[in-house]
């Protein structure tokens, strides 16, 4: 690698808005992020349909189901 040409590569901690930390390496110091693996709906399971503004009903309604 060139001298002053590549980014200091160091430890950082990624906070999660839910509180979870994960320790690793990067360019950048102390990331924050919004949602994680701990608490994503996909992977936790509580995913849940939302009805945007009555078209499942309208579709139902429709199709007879």
């Amino acid at each position: 690698m060139q001298k002053d040409l590549h980014p200091e590569y160091k430890d950082t901690v990624i906070v999660c808005a839910c509180g979870a930390e994960y320790p690793t390496k990067s360019t950048k110091e102390n990331i924050h992020v919004e949602i994680c693996a701990k608490c994503h709906p996909f992977y936790t399971g509580k995913q849940k349909l939302v009805d945007a503004g009555g078209r499942v009903d309208k579709f139902n309604k429709k199709f007879g189901r």
